[in-house]
């Protein structure tokens, strides 16, 4: 089969069945060649399952896996160009780190001299030179991470597969890697896949998120996307705080129990819920010109670059800056901006 680089992924009618239990229901998604693409979604959802089916690892009860204009459904995991990082780091503990790298070139019987090559810029590229002949186990986490993703790009694959590859990460390690990871993938202009059930992990390192739930993808977009325009319910809490209000239509905004709310993009819906973030919720010294609310602070959460605000009427929660501190019981107004109030579908 001839290379694929430059060709996009495409997933037709996937369905995947286990047993009585549906884990993927008819997913069709296109992954731009060369962008880094995440699966985002609550365990259970099904993206393991479909990262697993691309990569060859499981076979689909039906639906098409096609790669440009090949569909390789059928292939062997094998014969694609396709590597995945897997959770574990996979490594084997008796081989150096330059060795563990070098393994998948030797065991296709790649030119002794090419091997040396790719591993050589494997090490350069994820900066394992000073460790390249230690074992595993004289490793940290995030070294060993690198390790993984340096076997896994010297096969030179069209498509990089990454299964919760940062999941075994402290806090701050955590973020430091997803700031490399995704400076990598603009470096290589290789496809990333990215499976992970952390919101921030998928806001940090892609160029598109599919939140995924109960085995379909229920919305697919930029982060900027998701995270500004939710969908529906589940969406705009599985990506962040998010205040829900029951609202109900009327003419020019909606009706809720906190007041009347001008909206940019007025729902089709009757009666329904409007969100907004707790960040895009103003604080105004006096009340403003629409979208007004009266609350009183009920608690704060510290937080260190902000507070947490949990105010009444409506059970509001507002992100502050740091440098503005309100006790329990005080008063302010709030504005909750007609641009910044998104109608939510079912």
């Amino acid at each position: 089969m001839n290379s694929q680089k430059e060709k996009n992924l495409t997933i037709k009618n996937m369905v995947k069945t286990f047993g009585k239990v549906e884990v993927l229901k008819t997913v069709n998604q296109e992954v731009r060649a060369g962008e880094f693409f995440t699966l985002l979604g609550p365990s259970g959802c099904g993206k393991t399952t479909l990262l697993r089916i691309i990569a060859g690892l499981e076979i689909p009860t039906s639906g098409n896996v096609i790669l440009g204009t090949d569909d390789i459904t059928s292939l062997p995991a094998n014969k694609r160009h396709v590597n995945m990082v897997f959770q574990s780091y996979a490594l084997f503990p008796h081989l150096s780190i330059y060795e563990n790298i070098a393994f998948g070139l030797r065991s296709r019987k790649i030119n002794p001299d090419d091997i040396k090559r790719r591993v050589e810029e494997g090490i350069e590229m994820l900066g394992l030179g000073a460790m390249r002949d230690r074992m595993p186990d004289q490793l940290s986490g995030g070294q060993k991470q690198r390790v993984s993703l340096a076997r896994a790009l010297v096969n030179e694959p069209d498509i990089l597969l990454l299964d919760e590859p940062m999941s075994a990460l402290d806090a701050k390690l955590r973020a430091q890697v997803q700031e490399d990871l995704r400076r990598l993938q603009r470096k290589l202009g290789t496809t990333f896949i990215m499976v992970t059930h952390d919101q921030d992990e998928a806001l940090v390192c892609s160029d598109r998120i599919a939140v995924m739930n109960e085995g379909q993808i229920v919305q697919c977009g930029t982060p900027e996307e998701v995270y500004d325009y939710p969908c529906n319910k589940f969406v705009a809490e599985f990506l962040g705080a998010a205040n829900m209000i029951k609202a109900k239509r009327g003419t020019g905004g909606v009706e809720t129990d906190i007041g009347f709310f001008h909206l940019d993009k007025m729902p089709d819906w009757s009666e329904g819920l409007i969100t907004i973030r707790p960040e895009w919720i103003k604080i105004r010294e006096t009340e403003p010109e629409q979208n007004g609310v009266l609350a009183t602070v009920e608690d704060s959460v510290y937080r260190g670059t902000n507070y947490d605000l949990f105010l009444k009427p409506g059970n509001l929660r507002v992100r502050t800056s740091a440098y503005k501190h309100f006790r329990t019981g005080d008063k302010i107004w709030l504005e909750l901006t007609a641009a910044d109030l998104v109608a939510l579908g079912e």
